[in-house]
């Protein structure tokens, strides 16, 4: 504008301080005014697109934190679903008459033999009844006497508690190397103690197998066999037969390290308001359990050793690749689970949070690991085919692939198919290519339901007795078992004999002289 200041005075408009067109306003100020309005204009229409920008971006998150909300209170639904599930409710009977008809009944068939109860091999007493004189029914007294016996056996048990007090006379001798008096235990004796074995190895009977409590075991005694003893004798118990069982705990423990497959697994512990694990490592003949304040790498070495030779059955658990396998059979029960879960909880989505492809992941992948399970034990009913096997082996590998090839909206569900196509996969169809092993870890979980019963009950342990005390007499107790022996009466001969005769006692004889370690699913 300043070009134009130098113009003379016939150039210049009259109506310049106060023009009719702009409602008298001189032309310089409203010039100023759109100047400045023009600087304005743009600014206003940055920040409308600024504030258009985050209101999208603000309505991304939204739509982004509303799924994650419904994902989370679907995941919290179906786990209060699983951890307080009922029974399930029965399907609506079919209204069609014929349907119905052909449907067999629950239970056993019509007209099928009766189930009894076997008679005993030996009758201990026999009692003559006579025949009633009043019919209990109408109340006549005319009754006459007819020829067939009514024969009624029955089993009950004779209660004849007591305590046996035994009073040992030792005979003693002089040693003339140590200059003092010696003598040697009698049969059943346990020197220095004040109670008996027997009393002992059914306190421990009672506590490992039956799950009941100390002062339930001192309230037992004294009520049943009017042994009277304070709750902590029976810690004492446990640790006297700990002592007495630690070489052969150590034993057992070189057992399992040796075995060609072992099952393994873990289960949380409470120790003096810590949290703790029990380790179980095993098979269908010997049982090895370990308590450890870690669920580390280091923990499983000290149950199956660094370098295990043979193939491991477990979880996907990591720590289990410390004690470096051979082979490793991952359980295909636990993926099961997963998918089911997950299953569950898609099922519970709506709207855009919805993934029926990831569902029907889901479904198709239950579905294989069951067509797994059954080919497995097709095959291993009879003599073992190599060939065979392999072979169903690389059809399941296809079609695993197959079903994991595309992928999913659903994150855990895409989490879970990339954990599928993963280094873990090589380990699920371990038992198709190596004879005797099975494609689950029910065996361990099934070893371990004692000890998650035996946690409700008693809430864990406090003291480091405690841990020693648990690892060695449950790992005796399960293993005397598994060999066929009473685990009362084993107890009873640890507490009895010497470490050599207590070893021979828990475990069975072969042929070989050996213990005889098969392996089945």
């Amino acid at each position: 504008m300043g070009r134009f200041t130098q113009l003379d005075g016939t150039c210049l408009c009259p109506h310049r301080h106060a023009c009719p067109h702009l409602d008298g306003l001189p032309a310089r100020l409203v010039l100023r005014r759109y100047q400045a309005a023009g600087g304005l204009e743009e600014r206003y229409e940055r920040q409308i697109q600024d504030l258009q920008e985050q209101r999208d971006q603000a309505n991304r998150r939204i739509e982004e934190l509303e799924q994650e909300v419904q994902q989370l209170q679907a995941q919290n639904q179906a786990l209060h679903r699983r951890q307080f599930k009922g029974r399930a409710k029965p399907t609506a009977p079919d209204p069609a008459p014929s349907s119905a008809a052909g449907k067999k009944k629950r239970g056993a068939p019509v007209g099928h033999p009766p189930w009894q109860r076997p008679p005993p091999k030996l009758i201990d007493h026999l009692v003559t009844v006579p025949a009633p004189k009043i019919c209990p029914h109408c109340q006549s007294t005319d009754l006459q006497p007819v020829k067939p016996l009514h024969k009624h056996v029955q089993e009950d048990i004779v209660l004849e508690p007591r305590t046996v007090a035994t009073c040992f006379v030792h005979q003693q001798a002089h040693c003339p190397r140590c200059d003092r008096l010696v003598q040697q235990p009698g049969p059943g004796e346990l020197p220095g103690c004040y109670i008996g074995p027997a009393a002992k190895a059914t306190a421990i009977y009672l506590r490992y197998q039956l799950n009941v409590p100390t002062r339930k075991i001192s309230r037992f005694f004294a009520d049943f066999f009017g042994l009277n003893f304070v709750p902590a004798s029976a810690y004492g118990f446990e640790r006297q037969a700990a002592r007495r069982g630690a070489p052969l705990y150590e034993d057992l423990r070189q057992k399992i390290q040796a075995l060609s497959v072992a099952h393994a697994d873990e289960t949380g512990w409470r120790h003096d308001g810590q949290n703790y694990w029990m380790w179980f490592a095993g098979d269908g003949d010997l049982a090895f359990y370990l308590l450890d304040e870690h669920r580390s790498a280091e923990a499983a070495q000290r149950v199956l050793g660094s370098q295990f030779g043979g193939t491991i059955v477990a979880d996907a658990f990591r720590s289990y690749k410390g004690v470096h396998p051979q082979d490793w059979q991952s359980c295909l029960a636990h993926i099961k689970t997963k998918a089911k879960a997950l299953e569950q909880e898609l099922a519970l989505l709506k709207g855009r949070a919805a993934d029926k492809a990831a569902g029907q992941f889901c479904q198709k992948i239950q579905g294989l690991v069951h067509d797994a399970c059954q080919a497995h034990r097709h095959i291993s009913q009879g003599p073992w085919r190599a060939k065979r096997a392999k072979k169903k082996e690389r059809a399941l590998r296809r079609r695993l692939r197959a079903l994991c090839a595309t992928p999913l909206r659903h994150p855990k569900a895409e989490s879970f198919r990339e954990r599928l196509l993963g280094p873990e996969q090589k380990h699920f169809f371990t038992c198709f290519r190596r004879p005797k092993v099975p494609p689950t870890n029910n065996q361990a979980e099934r070893s371990l339901r004692p000890v998650v019963i035996m946690r409700k009950v008693i809430h864990g342990t406090r003291g480091p007795g405690g841990l020693e005390n648990h690892s060695i007499l449950r790992s005796l107790f399960e293993t005397a078992r598994r060999q066929g022996h009473q685990p009362r009466q084993f107890f009873l001969d640890l507490f009895t004999k010497d470490t050599a005769q207590a070893q021979a006692a828990l475990y069975r004889k072969s042929p070989a002289g050996k213990v005889r370690t098969p392996m089945r699913c």
